[in-house]
C-alpha cells in the first residue's frame, strides 16, 4: 500500500481529479503496484521556499513496502517520475525533489490489523 503525498506552492487549480489519477497510475506502474492500493494526497497552496526562492516547487514523498528500500531502486522509481512530474506541472528538474521512504509490512495499518496480518 503506497503512499504518496506531493506538497506545491502551485495553486489548487493545478491538481485536478485527472491529474491525480495519472499522478495515481503513474507512480503505481513506476513502483509496480496495482493503482487500487495507492493512497495519494496533495496539498497545494503551501508557503515553500526551495534553493533559496518561492518559485514554484514540489516535494513529491514516497513511502511503501518492498520497492523504496535500496538506492538502486529509488534511483530508477527518480528517473521515472521525474519527467512525469515536471510535463504535467511546467517545472524545472530543480523545482522538484522526490524524498522516498522505507516501510515495513507492521507500520502500515489496515482493517483494524497492520499489513503483515493480511
Amino acid at each position: 500500500m503506497p503512499f504518496i503525498d506531493l506538497e506545491s506552492n502551485l495553486p489548487d487549480s493545478m491538481f485536478s481529479e485527472d491529474f491525480l489519477k495519472k499522478l495515481c497510475s503513474k507512480t503505481a506502474a513506476v513502483l509496480g503496484k496495482p493503482e487500487e492500493r495507492m493512497m495519494l494526497v496533495v496539498k497545494p497552496g503551501l508557503p515553500m521556499l526551495m534553493g533559496g526562492t518561492c518559485a514554484p516547487c514540489v516535494i513529491l514523498s514516497v513511502s511503501a513496502i518492498g520497492v523504496t528500500d535500496t538506492a538502486e531502486k529509488n534511483k530508477e522509481h527518480s528517473a521515472n517520475i521525474f519527467p512525469f512530474l515536471t510535463g504535467e506541472l511546467g517545472l524545472t528538474e530543480d523545482r522538484v525533489v522526490i524524498r522516498f521512504y522505507a516501510l515495513e509490512p507492521h507500520q502500515v495499518g489496515k482493517k483494524g490489523t497492520v499489513m503483515s496480518y493480511l
